[in-house]
């Protein structure tokens, strides 16, 4: 599945980010990343009011980028590019709350998915991935003295066949 995001309609949703912040965009996307990593996805995230100069599409691996033009908006966009894929928008979820661009969504068979959903789904993937993280298990003193005994029965080096 790939995910087409309205960006400032999802960046208030998410705890620790804001508008108000001139990084809430990159912060955005580095989020995105290892989610995006672990569903084996990617997605097209529109930002609108770009700086002078900063409009248009850039790349950051799994995450691309649009920045809006000032004077236009995201939704417009989003709509735009929903058109331009056709029938293969119904490959896309389109993550926002905006009725406009669900509405878009909707008119191109794509699925619509709320932006508080959405950045529900992030939190989670974070608690789950950080409660794996600090379940890894270590090794007790029993295993190290006996992975120590096992290694040191070869003089350090691997038993033939094991070799790097």
């Amino acid at each position: 599945m790939q995910y087409i995001i309205d960006g400032h309609n999802l960046i208030p949703r998410i705890a620790g980010l804001s508008l108000s912040d001139p990084e809430d965009e990159n912060k955005l996307i580095d989020m995105l990343t290892p989610f995006l990593r672990a569903k084996k996805s990617r997605a097209m995230i529109f930002f609108d009011h770009a700086a002078t100069g900063q409009a248009g599409q850039r790349n950051f691996g799994l995450v691309k980028a649009f920045f809006v033009p000032q004077g236009q908006i995201a939704d417009n966009a989003i709509a735009d590019y929903l058109h331009q894929l056709r029938g293969s928008a119904s490959n896309y979820t389109v993550v926002s709350s905006d009725r406009m661009v669900q509405a878009a969504a909707r008119a191109h068979h794509a699925t619509s998915l709320q932006s508080q959903e959405f950045a529900a789904q992030l939190e989670r993937f974070y608690e789950e991935t950080s409660a794996s993280e600090s379940s890894d298990p270590t090794l007790s003193a029993l295993e190290i003295a006996q992975w120590e005994e096992l290694f040191n029965q070869y003089g350090g080096n691997p038993p033939d066949g094991m070799s790097p």
